[in-house]
């Protein structure tokens, strides 16, 4: 620790003290053996916890952070399903645009123009501003 942190730890003490000057005995007993476990975990190297990173709603239902792999498994199946469900719609979207074409070029073959008539540069670019509107 360095000056400033004693200087702080000292202020906090002080101030925490100045508060519990009113409590009854039995609960400045108590919260003086809360403090001696709090103190013994802090120096027990077995039971030093790490920080962790915590995500909002993990382990619901479960007291202590509960099964992260259900939870981690619930997540990634989550995950794969909406990527399945906008694969499909992709899927969807490019048959829908085959089905169109197949469409047209089977309108237009079956017409009764003559085979000029789509040979013509006009009648192409014709085809191919009407093809951008739709």
């Amino acid at each position: 620790m360095t000056t400033n942190d004693r200087d702080f730890a000292k202020k906090i003490t002080t101030y925490l003290d100045h508060g519990t000057v009113e409590l009854k005995a039995g609960t400045a007993y108590k919260l003086q053996l809360a403090r001696g476990k709090a103190l013994a975990r802090l120096t027990d190297p077995k039971r030093a916890v790490e920080p962790q990173l915590g995500v909002a709603g993990a382990g619901v239902g479960t007291v202590g952070g509960g099964n992260r792999i259900r939870v981690s498994t619930r997540y990634w199946l989550g995950i794969l399903v909406v990527i399945a469900a906008l694969f499909g719609v992709q899927q969807w979207q490019a048959y829908q645009q085959l089905r169109d074409i197949e469409e047209t070029d089977a309108a237009i073959l079956s017409s009764d123009l003559p085979i000029d008539a789509y040979l013509d540069r006009g009648f192409q670019n014709w085809l191919k501003h009407v093809s951008d509107e739709d």
